[in-house]
């Protein structure tokens, strides 16, 4: 009986998680870009203070997102590499936009590979 209980637990500790942003070890994915960086004045002070303004954003708009958005993004934020509360806030508002969208506009228009030129071409 007592590893139902577990079970129970932990399944209610993960749906209170999904309902708070997660919270990410990111220095090392600030470490990571620094190195990586092309831009001589991207130095880690200034990645670790777009991941406290990325994480602040998200604890406000957090609940502006489904679960289903907050549960796919936070799993692709463990995906690979190290986290970032940047990469995370980019996945949910992109995900929140292009549900906004009109399903004609989630599709892509076929190739035409006939070789006629387009009649703006003619």
């Amino acid at each position: 009986m007592s590893v139902l209980l577990q079970i129970i637990a932990t399944g209610a500790q993960l749906v209170l998680a999904a309902d708070n942003v997660p919270e990410l070890k990111y220095e090392q994915s600030c470490r990571s870009a620094t190195r990586a960086a092309a831009m001589p004045d991207r130095n880690e002070d200034s990645c670790l203070q777009d991941e406290r303004a990325a994480k602040q954003k998200l604890s406000e708009e957090w609940k502006d997102f489904t679960p289903a958005q907050r549960s796919h993004c936070v799993q692709l934020s463990h995906s690979g590499g190290y986290p970032s509360y940047v990469e995370l806030l980019t996945c949910v508002e992109m995900s929140k936009g292009s549900a906004s969208q009109p399903a004609s506009a989630n599709t892509i228009p076929p190739i035409d590979r006939s070789g006629a030129k387009p009649s703006s071409a003619r």
